[in-house]
């Protein structure tokens, strides 16, 4: 195989790396649809990863810029784990994982794109969603685009 058609991802290619937080970043800006934040809640927000791992993969964080896990207060812990298990059930629902992933990567050593804002992923998984293209090249090839996966998902909350 030569090419690889990936169109949607034209959006990224070209600009310029975000100086600064990319969660409070969001978290300031006007247009949740274009940021493809999913929930603002009481202390956290859930977020579309911009380079997901799959179809469906999810960032919960605190709205407040904290980078550890051990300095969350309670109350955004507390709603931390409620979104998870929220957005896990809403997952399932819309694509129907056969697994997930669900972890944070703290500190740049442990993968963390983002180490100053702490934040948890949530990975939907399916049989035979890890190919030759992840493991050989490095490359993720996904079934849809970010836009069509939002309006899926934000569609699906508002009918819950």
């Amino acid at each position: 195989m030569e090419r690889i058609w990936a169109p949607w991802r034209s959006e990224y290619v070209g600009k310029e790396s975000p100086s600064g937080c990319i969660f409070c970043a969001k978290l300031q800006a006007d247009n949740d649809d274009d940021n493809y934040v999913l929930l603002r809640a009481n202390k956290v927000f859930v977020v579309l990863n911009l380079y997901p791992y799959t179809n469906g993969h999810l960032m919960v964080a605190p709205k407040r810029h904290v980078s550890e896990l051990t300095a969350l207060e309670q109350e955004e812990a507390v709603e931390i784990i409620q979104l998870t298990q929220k957005f896990v059930q809403l997952l399932k629902l819309v694509f129907k994982p056969e697994g997930f992933n669900i972890g944070a990567n703290l500190g740049k050593v442990a993968g963390a794109g983002v180490p100053g804002h702490f934040h948890v992923h949530i990975v939907p998984r399916w049989q035979g969603d890890t190919n030759f293209m992840t493991t050989i090249n490095n490359t993720r090839v996904m079934s849809e685009g970010l836009k069509a996966t939002y309006r899926k998902l934000k569609e699906t909350i508002k009918n819950m």
